[in-house]
């Protein structure tokens, strides 16, 4: 079982995983469907806000080798700029993994990683 079939809503959303020499990187394909303001197109803010969570949810589940699956504390997002139609990518930092709780930051990007589009951080009970 995939990390994204562990989670139905990354897997709703249409998010795919990859590795990359840096690690672990989610993305989360361009569609109509997810569309929150048809004049620019943008997508809905609550899809990156969702796809901000399950990229910390994935990455703590792949760092985590007891198979847990965390459970939000709490989580907070800086949308810092329009999500356009393009692909959005995004990679989760632990910030720290003890036995009970987890700190992540996640980063969530189009076309350069040096130009967010929105970030996040949160808090998880393992």
């Amino acid at each position: 079982m995939s990390l994204v079939d562990r989670i139905p809503y990354a897997k709703f959303i249409g998010m795919e995983v990859d590795r990359d020499q840096e690690g672990l990187l989610c993305r989360l394909p361009f569609r109509d469907e997810i569309v929150g303001n048809a004049r620019l197109p943008a997508v809905h803010g609550g899809v990156i806000g969702a796809f901000l969570e399950m990229t910390a949810f994935l990455g703590l589940m792949d760092e985590d080798e007891g198979g847990r699956v965390p459970k939000p504390i709490n989580f907070s997002i800086d949308y810092l700029r329009s999500a356009g139609a393009a692909e959005t990518r995004g990679r989760a930092e632990i910030v720290k993994l003890g036995r009970r709780i987890a700190n992540v930051r996640v980063v969530a990007w189009q076309d350069d990683p040096e130009r967010p589009v929105a970030a996040g951080i949160g808090n998880f009970r393992l």
